[in-house]
C-alpha cells in the first residue's frame, strides 16, 4: 500500500553527475521512488512510455532531442504527467517556450532540496487531480465514442476584446458564457479589465473575493482555493472571477500571475471565457500568450475597423495565428453601406458572425444584470449568438484537428 502512495519520478539529464545528484536529493524522501533515469530526450520519451511517472524532472539542453521538444511528445502520450523543466537558462523565452510545449514549472539549476521535494509535491498532486477528474468525467460503459478533446485535455481560453472601448465585448462575453455553459462544458468567466471590471455587474452578482486575492497564490493554487473566490451566476450556474473592487488594488496583480491563473483554470473548466479591456497591457499579452481563440470585435464605425486592423498587425507581430481569430461585427445596421463583406475584405480576414443591432433587447437586459440568452431564443440577435458559438466550437475543433496533424507528423 505505502508503494502506491508513492510518487514515480523519471530524471532526465545527458550528465550523469547531475542525474545521480538529483537521485540522492530525492532518495530520502519516503513519498518519493525515482523509477528511471534517461540520458536523452529520445530516451526520456521511451522510458516515459514503459514507468509512467507522474512526474518528470527534465533538462532542457541535451544532444539529440531538448527538453522541450521531449516534452511536447510526452503529454501526447501521457497527458497527466506533470513536467518540471530544470535548466540553468533563466532566459524568460525558455521558460514560454517550456510552457507552450506542455511544461507544468520551472526550476533553476541547481534546486535546493526544499525547492525540489515541494515542486515533486505539488506537481504529483495536479497529477492525481487531472487524472481523477478525468477517470470522473469517463462516459459511461456502453457509451459510443471516445472522450472528447474537451475531456480529456485542458479547457480552452477563449478571448473577447475589441481595441475599441464600447463595442459591446462584455454584452457578448456573458452571453456567450451562459450558452456554452452545461455539466458536461463548465463555463468560468474572467475580468481582465482589473481596474474598472462591471463583469459581474452585467451578471448582477457580487462578491467580496478577486483576482487580486488570486494573485499571490498563483504558485500554489489548488481547485479549493480557486473556489472560494469563484462566485457563481444564480441563474445560469457559470461562474465568475470578478475584478478588483477597488480600481487600485489591479497593481497588485502583474501580468505573469494573470496569465497563471488563466492556466490553472483551464485545468477546472471546458472554457475559460476572458473578456478584456481594449487597452494592450501585461494582463491582455498574457491573456494572448494562453489563449487558444482570439474573438474580436468590431462595428461599423470607422475608428472600431481602423483599430481592429491594427490589431490584426499586431497579433501576427506577436505570431498568434491567424486561424485563431474570430471577427465579429456587432450591432450590425443593415441602413448603414459599411457592410461586413466589404469590412472582411479590408482587414483580408472574413467577418465570422453578424450580431445584429437590437438596443431593445439588448439595454433592458444589461440594466437587470440578466443575459438575454437566458430568454427567448428565437428572436434575431439570439439566433446570431447562437451561431457564433457554432463558429467557436468549429475553429477550436479545427485548430485541434491541425494541432494533432503537426504532432503526429513530428512524432
Amino acid at each position: 500500500m505505502e508503494t502506491e502512495e508513492k510518487t514515480r519520478v523519471l530524471i532526465v539529464d545527458d550528465i550523469a553527475e547531475t542525474r545521480e545528484n538529483i537521485r540522492k536529493l530525492l532518495q530520502f524522501e519516503r513519498d518519493v521512488e525515482v523509477v528511471g533515469a534517461a540520458r536523452s530526450g529520445r530516451e526520456a520519451i521511451d522510458l516515459a512510455k514503459e514507468t509512467k511517472p507522474e512526474v518528470i524532472l527534465m533538462d532542457i539542453n541535451m544532444p539529440d532531442m531538448d527538453g522541450i521538444t521531449a516534452t511536447e511528445h510526452i503529454k501526447q502520450n501521457l497527458p497527466f504527467t506533470q513536467i518540471i523543466i530544470l535548466s540553468v537558462q533563466s532566459d524568460s523565452n525558455y521558460m514560454r517556450r517550456a510552457m507552450v510545449a506542455g511544461a507544468d514549472d520551472f526550476l533553476a539549476k541547481p534546486p535546493t532540496i526544499e525547492e525540489l521535494t515541494s515542486a515533486v509535491r505539488r506537481a504529483a498532486k495536479k497529477a492525481r487531480e487531472e487524472h481523477a477528474k478525468a477517470v470522473s468525467l469517463k462516459p459511461p460503459v456502453g457509451t459510443i465514442g471516445p472522450l472528447s478533446p474537451l475531456q480529456v485535455a485542458f479547457g480552452k481560453v477563449v478571448m473577447i476584446y475589441s481595441p475599441k472601448g464600447g463595442t459591446g465585448c462584455t454584452t457578448i462575453a456573458t452571453n456567450l458564457a451562459v450558452t456554452l455553459h452545461n455539466p458536461e462544458t463548465p463555463v468560468v468567466l474572467v475580468d481582465a479589465n482589473l481596474q474598472f471590471g462591471d463583469l459581474a455587474v452585467f451578471l448582477n452578482e457580487q462578491g467580496k473575493n478577486s483576482t487580486a486575492d488570486l494573485a499571490p497564490r498563483v504558485d500554489e493554487l489548488d481547485d479549493d482555493v480557486v473556489n472560494e473566490v469563484l462566485i457563481t451566476h444564480k441563474d445560469s450556474g457559470v461562474k465568475i472571477l470578478m475584478a478588483p473592487t477597488h480600481p487600485q488594488d489591479a497593481d497588485s496583480v502583474t501580468g505573469e500571475q494573470f496569465g497563471k491563473i488563466i492556466r490553472y483554470l483551464t485545468q477546472m473548466f471546458s472554457y475559460v471565457i476572458v473578456d478584456t479591456p481594449s487597452v494592450i497591457n501585461e494582463h491582455v499579452l498574457n491573456t494572448i500568450d494562453e489563449v487558444d481563440l482570439i474573438v474580436v470585435i468590431t462595428t461599423q464605425d470607422i475608428p472600431a475597423i481602423r483599430n481592429v486592423r491594427m490589431f490584426l498587425d499586431l497579433v501576427k507581430l506577436l505570431k498568434v495565428d491567424a486561424n485563431r481569430i474570430v471577427l465579429v461585427m456587432n450591432r450590425y445596421d443593415k441602413r448603414i453601406a459599411i457592410t461586413p463583406e466589404k469590412v472582411g475584405e479590408s482587414f483580408k480576414h472574413e467577418i465570422s458572425s453578424v450580431i445584429p443591432f437590437d438596443e431593445r433587447t439588448v439595454l433592458p437586459t444589461v440594466n437587470r444584470g440578466s443575459p438575454f440568452m437566458l430568454q427567448d431564443k428565437t428572436r434575431p440577435i439570439a439566433r446570431t449568438i447562437l451561431s457564433l458559438v457554432e463558429v467557436i466550437r468549429q475553429s477550436l475543433s479545427e485548430l485541434e484537428s491541425r494541432e494533432e496533424t503537426r504532432r503526429s507528423a513530428k512524432w
